[in-house]
């Protein structure tokens, strides 16, 4: 497969866990990679071991989080990299604490990177994949949306307005081809479990692991275009975590 017929996807958060896993399962399956995240060392040391893989891979040092500039680099990005038919939107943070007593600025900054920056970026794609008559976007979501889990409930509610933001859009671009869908996995073992944001302590080793998760997305973006998951929840099989 030559690079003009290659698939060519936009994977966010990149550089580490499941974006990374993403970004090898779609390159080992011939795909071109625009990979998105703010740590430059890691973006290259991945896009290096993809290029050996023989497909195109380019990095772009994109904080996510600063939202007044993100339309502008993510227009950027395409300018460069060109018109993608697959969007990943996988970068997000974890965040514990009590609602009662969460600080207004971390409630914001949480959902500007979980929720505003995926809908910027899938705005951003929307016009090319329209024009193309197909494109497929996969939002990261978590099982947190479905349940009540003391102290996550910013997470919770972050991950839950992603699911019905991808539900809305699915309605709303089926008829221009545009496929939407979303995975919620269960506890993945991540290095979101070491930030300073999130006090947690799970068995890590019960846990997704990222390639488990990454496998999935590449099975859902290779479905025919007449058929779509809505939603994939993906568990451990260990225990619901």
């Amino acid at each position: 497969m030559n690079s003009e017929t290659r698939q060519r996807a936009l994977i966010t958060g990149a550089s580490s866990g499941i974006g990374r896993e993403t970004a090898i399962a779609f390159a080992q399956a011939g795909m071109d990679v625009a990979l998105v995240a703010r740590s430059q060392d890691k973006l290259q040391a991945l896009a290096s071991e993809l290029a050996e893989l023989g497909v195109n891979a380019k990095t772009y040092v994109i904080d996510l989080s600063q939202i007044d500039a993100l339309k502008t680099a993510l227009q950027s990005l395409l300018a460069d990299f060109g018109a993608v038919s697959i969007l990943v939107n996988n970068a997000g943070m974890g965040y514990t604490g009590s609602l009662a007593d969460m600080p207004l600025e971390d409630w914001q900054t949480l959902m500007d990177l979980n929720l505003t920056s995926a809908l910027l970026t899938m705005q951003a794609v929307i016009p090319a994949m329209r024009t193309q008559g197909h494109g497929i976007i996969l939002n990261v979501a978590s099982i947190a949306a479905h349940n009540a889990f003391p102290t996550w409930g910013a997470y919770s509610a972050s991950k839950a307005g992603l699911v019905t933001l991808s539900r809305v859009l699915g309605a709303e671009e089926n008829e221009h081809g545009i496929r939407v869908m979303t995975v919620s996995p269960g506890a993945v073992n991540t290095p979101l479990w070491d930030t300073e944001t999130v006090q947690a302590d799970f068995e890590r080793s019960h846990m997704l692991t990222p390639a488990i998760v990454a496998q999935t997305i590449l099975h859902a973006v290779q479905l025919p275009d007449s058929a779509v998951i809505n939603e994939i929840t993906l568990m451990p099989s260990g225990g619901a975590l």
